[in-house]
């Protein structure tokens, strides 16, 4: 599976910092995190750990105006030696950011999905997605699709070849389900596919399950693979 690029990773980030004892208020200031807007979140920080309520503010290329402001009651990131933000996630994914833009909705527009605590399965961090709403010309949030981030595990995938939005959550060690939606414009998210792994019989065999949605109705197919050979 192809991961998500995380947006912070390796981005010039300038950062003015506030010192108050032993805690300070910090901004951080992302110039390449979009083709169209710059970032500044305003949070706080305590040593090399950051998060807590955040004020995220995009302005357009060029411009000192801000032109829309978030709110998030949990962001959480980590700094570097160097003061810049540490992303790196060992919940699941190598690496999970705290803000990501894309055309979530495939409409041909930038979306926009910042961090809101870490209360997905397992820990995992949640989002609110945001999509740009063309009429009204500024983002919205979005229920649904941040509704995807809070029941599986990180940041879905976004599959633009065939326009489908991928997630992944699991029960314990033994079985995983990834599942494929296809975006229904005014209508919302409809499940075309569900790739789910089960190991059953005494921990000897891989049951693998794939399930596609044709033409309204469900086809399914399942193999059998010995453990041994299935995940080597």
């Amino acid at each position: 599976m192809k991961k998500p690029t995380p947006i912070l990773h390796c981005l010039s980030v300038s950062i003015l910092m506030f010192f108050a004892e032993s805690a300070y208020a910090q901004l951080f200031e992302i110039k390449n995190a979009s083709k169209l807007y710059d970032v500044m979140i305003d949070t706080q920080c305590e040593q090399n750990e950051c998060g807590g309520e955040a004020e995220v503010k995009l302005l357009r290329k060029g411009s000192n105006t801000v032109f829309q402001t978030f709110h998030t009651e949990e962001l959480s990131l980590y700094l570097s030696k160097q003061f810049k933000p540490s992303i790196h996630s060992e919940i699941m994914k190598d690496e999970q950011g705290i803000l990501f833009f894309g055309d979530f909705n495939f409409d041909g527009t930038e979306d926009f999905a910042i961090q809101n605590g870490n209360n997905g399965p397992y820990g995992s961090p949640v989002y609110d997605i945001y999509v740009f709403n063309q009429s009204n010309k500024k983002f919205v949030l979005s229920q649904e699709l941040t509704a995807l981030t809070q029941e599986n595990i990180g940041m879905f995938e976004v599959n633009h070849q065939n326009k489908r939005i991928k997630v992944m959550t699991k029960d314990g060690c033994c079985y995983h389900i990834w599942s494929e939606y296809e975006v229904i414009p005014k209508k919302g998210l409809l499940l075309v596919r569900e790739f789910i792994e089960a190991v059953v019989i005494a921990g000897d065999k891989v049951e693998v399950t794939d399930r596609n949605l044709v033409k309204g109705k469900w086809k399914e197919k399942t193999k059998y693979y010995p453990v041994d050979q299935y995940y080597k």
